[in-house]
């Protein structure tokens, strides 16, 4: 069940944008080994076309990553269905869901709506503006009243507001920055992508209460560079 669920004009589409065409890319994810509920909800009900280009409507709901312009790219809904599920799976048992999740790398909006609506509290960072400005519009639209943006270098995170109870990394660096990983709680997580543009694997470091962290390796991934600087 989500935290904030989406209004009902914000769920409706026609074609290749329909319910039908979302619950065969839920079959997809499904079948691809996604087992979280309420991830799968949610992917369901978000609107993946309002967050690309128009004439790439007919390709919304294909489980593959396209493009959104400044050289990056909306992920493919598996992968951004497989990070969240790693991201929420730590919790299960304690408080049920993260409180406040930091996200790096706002991109077209598709994964921190996922995660707004999952969590109460969702603060994602973005260095290039234009695309910031179009994911805070679509914030807007879908009334995600939870989501708070900030145009700056997404390697510096967003300290005024730490410690978060998770992290999640929507581009790979060869390691976590440490200036993001000092913003994680004492028993945080983080989900992120690392390697070199042609050799990624998603990983899950999770803190033990004593300053040191538990590394998982997810599976390989490919992402683009994370980067620094402002555009």
């Amino acid at each position: 069940m989500t935290v904030y669920p989406l209004p009902a004009a914000a769920l409706k589409g026609e074609g290749m944008t329909s319910q039908r065409a979302r619950d065969r890319l839920v079959s997809t994810l499904k079948e691809g080994g996604i087992r979280d509920l309420r991830v799968i909800d949610v992917i369901r009900n978000i609107p993946r076309h309002h967050f690309i280009d128009q004439a790439l409507h007919s390709r919304a709901y294909e489980n593959t990553a396209l493009p959104i312009g400044h050289g990056q790219t909306i992920s493919q809904p598996w992968v951004v269905a497989r990070m969240t599920e790693a991201l929420l799976e730590p919790f299960d048992g304690q408080q049920g869901l993260p409180q406040k999740v930091l996200e790096i790398g706002t991109g077209s909006g598709y994964q921190a709506a996922v995660l707004a609506a999952l969590v109460p509290q969702l603060f994602t960072v973005e260095r290039i503006e234009e695309l910031l400005r179009q994911a805070r519009r679509r914030f807007r639209q879908l009334g995600l009243g939870n989501v708070r943006t900030r145009h700056d270098d997404g390697k510096l995170g967003w300290p005024d507001e730490a410690p978060f109870d998770a992290i999640i990394l929507t581009a790979a660096g060869d390691t976590v920055p440490t200036r993001i990983l000092d913003q994680l709680g004492p028993t945080g997580v983080l989900v992120a992508p690392v390697g070199s543009p042609s050799r990624q694997t998603l990983i899950r470091m999770r803190g033990d209460g004593q300053g040191d962290f538990v590394q998982e390796e997810l599976g390989a991934v490919s992402f683009v560079p994370l980067l620094g600087g402002i555009g």
